[in-house]
């Protein structure tokens, strides 16, 4: 093998390494820096190891602010991301199905109008619904942040419309045979078809659910309602001095959820990205 051979591979992986730093630098220094002094997370910012290891940090931020500690933050991003996902993945999987395996009038209009919304701004939606929520009476509670996903995502309904889509029609015709009516060949044959679509789009919306911010800051004032993402922002203005180690400390535990779903079910996510539903 030439010189040349055996130096492609290597400047391949030095340059795809390079760039993986370069990406995973940033959490390397919020987690070195929640274990870091406050006086020394500027002072030696370019240093990845603390002189000390601060671990009291994660202890004051873990107390929070305004009587809530972090547990309560955590539990509420909890109920919102949870249920958040249940609804939209489900009722998502169901407007495919519609999609996929019924005809009605103006199916084609009404799918299209689905993907529309999808490229609608946040800003044009954003004050009719807080003055619908308002009247309502919803404000200060979760039901702003977590019953509009149970009206199908649009990106959801795409995805999975796309795994329906590729299932051939025969399995409905012989499911029908075997005396089954439209939502038992959705529970039993569809459904079991599309599993990596679902779990993708559990990931995703789990995902932006819990790293939401400006739907909690919109509808939520009371400290005992906000989920993390909005604890974190507030934990800096709780005191005249600024606990910075306890606000990383924070981050850096905010973070492990999501790297433990991603992990749980990475497998399924370039299978659910993909078209491909049935695989002979």
């Amino acid at each position: 093998m030439s010189t040349k051979r055996k130096f492609k591979p290597f400047g391949y992986h030095l340059l795809v390494g390079g760039l993986a730093l370069a990406m995973i630098y940033p959490i390397l220094w919020m987690v070195a820096s929640s274990l870091k002094p406050n006086d020394e997370i500027f002072s030696r910012a370019y240093s990845l190891i603390p002189s000390t290891l601060a671990f009291e940090n994660y202890k004051t931020g873990w107390q929070g602010f305004a009587g809530t500690s972090f547990g309560t933050f955590f539990k509420n991003s909890f109920i919102i991301a949870v249920i958040s996902t249940l609804g939209a993945v489900v009722s998502s999987a169901l407007v495919a199905y519609g999609f996929g395996r019924t005809n009605f009038f103006g199916k084609n209009f009404w799918f299209a109008c689905v993907m529309m919304t999808m490229m609608l701004p946040h800003d044009v939606t954003m004050i009719p619904q807080y003055v619908m929520f308002a009247k309502l009476e919803w404000l200060n509670s979760f039901k702003p942040v977590i019953v509009p996903q149970f009206f199908a995502v649009p990106f959801f309904v795409f995805l999975i419309l796309q795994f329906i889509r590729s299932i051939p029609h025969e399995l409905d015709e012989a499911a029908k045979m075997d005396g089954c009516n439209k939502y038992m060949i959705f529970f039993r044959v569809i459904v079991p078809l599309i599993v990596p679509a679902l779990v993708t789009s559990t990931i995703f919306s789990f995902y932006w659910r819990w790293d939401d911010f400006f739907a909690p800051l919109l509808y939520l004032n009371k400290p005992e309602l906000y989920p993390v993402s909005l604890a974190l922002k507030n934990f800096l203005d709780a005191e005249s001095l600024s606990n910075w180690g306890g606000m990383f400390a924070m981050s850096t535990l905010s973070l492990l959820p999501i790297v433990i779903v991603f992990f749980i079910f990475q497998k399924y996510i370039v299978e659910g990205i993909s078209t491909s539903g049935l695989k002979g």
